[in-house]
């Protein structure tokens, strides 16, 4: 399909090893490694992950170590970055000295939607990509999506020159009337767009099971509860490229091992998640993945993610830990639910298009007491 990608998994570098603010090189070069040893070389980045530092551990870590041709590497172009049409290029230029590469084998229109993709006409942003895949700047152009199936296809009608679409979709998602999932992947399928999956796991939600979900998995007695997830997501029709967005050695073993010799889930298997669709659905937890974009623009310096973690650990397990998190880790110097102006700058920019003022109210009610 893509003749430089070697395989169907890729790591995604949103989420890597840290110690203290700075990415830990020492655990990424030993992660690089075995991802390239057992026969895997696709890394996807952008400039916001990790406050900026994703790019450059590419660079340190990636890039100076191997050769060019040993590994394909994705960016995007993110509306943050760039305000009028004459910003484009300048950022793109930046985004190559930053990765230490001279290409960017993919490079995606990045968390496209309606609003975004609006922002990214006025500015040529779509013209101006194809203009650097002319130049032998990009071998690839697409996008990455996150709003109704509706609004991608209104894109791909419009820019049939895309080459790959990158969607979120796990099973949890798949069904999901807010996500859209499967309708967005049909869309893809319907107009022959190679699929990149996102969010596999969910922000590790798929992962950390309740123990209620986690006994489903447990009873197929072998595999990670991440196995089951990315295989899910990597097993759909039309998907040619699997993200996981591992951020230590044990991730990265656990992930290759089942992922270098690939199989679909079967269908005791596929029961197994099914039951665990059910188990999430009957919590009412916040579907957050932690991506992080609804905290850029935040007038109060909240930390939504982390004080809606606080509130599912709190559902799921009951216990003390939520609170002490709550209130002496991620609001001790500020921020608090009870903060919010309601200004609905996190709202604009949430891939779920979560409720996230309402669901502000009832952290602070379950905490603020």
């Amino acid at each position: 399909m893509f003749e430089n990608v070697r395989k169907n998994f890729g790591f995604g570098c949103m989420r890597l090893p840290m110690n203290g603010d700075a990415v830990d090189y020492a655990e990424f070069n030993k992660m690089i490694d075995v991802f390239i040893e057992n026969g895997f070389n696709y890394f996807d980045t952008a400039h916001g992950y990790i406050g900026g530092k994703s790019e450059t551990a590419i660079r340190d870590c990636l890039a100076a170590r191997y050769p060019r041709d040993k590994f394909v590497l994705t960016n995007k172009l993110t509306n943050f970055y760039f305000k009028t049409e004459e910003g484009v290029r300048p950022f793109f230029e930046s985004q190559l000295k930053l990765c230490g590469v001279d290409y960017f084998d993919f490079y995606l229109m990045h968390a496209q939607s309606k609003e975004n993709f609006a922002h990214f006409k006025r500015c040529r942003a779509y013209e101006q990509a194809l203009e650097f895949k002319a130049e032998g700047k990009i071998k690839h152009f697409g996008i990455s999506f996150h709003d109704t199936a509706e609004v991608l296809e209104e894109i791909l009608r419009e820019y049939p020159q895309i080459e790959a679409v990158q969607i979120q979709l796990n099973y949890v998602d798949y069904d999901d009337t807010a996500v859209q999932s499967k309708k967005c992947l049909q869309v893809c399928n319907k107009y022959g767009k190679p699929v990149i999956v996102m969010e596999p796991v969910k922000g590790g939600n798929l992962v950390k099971l309740p123990e209620e979900a986690k006994k489903f998995i447990d009873e197929l007695n072998g595999g990670s509860a991440a196995s089951y997830a990315i295989r899910f997501a990597a097993g759909c029709e039309g998907v040619f490229m699997t993200l996981s967005g591992m951020s230590n050695l044990e991730q990265m073993n656990d992930n290759v091992s089942f992922m270098r010799d690939f199989k679909p889930l079967d269908e005791r298997e596929k029961r197994a998640v099914e039951n665990v669709c059910k188990v999430f659905k009957s919590m009412n937890l916040i579907p957050c993945t932690a991506c992080r974009y609804c905290t850029a623009g935040c007038p109060k310096k909240i930390f939504i993610p982390d004080l809606f973690a606080c509130f599912n650990s709190k559902n799921v397990y009951h216990d003390w830990n939520a609170d002490y998190y709550y209130n002496q880790v991620h609001t001790k110097n500020g921020g608090k639910a009870s903060d919010c102006i309601k200004c609905g700058k996190c709202e604009a920019a949430c891939p779920q298009h979560l409720p996230i003022r309402n669901l502000l109210k009832e952290v602070a009610k379950e905490f603020e007491k």
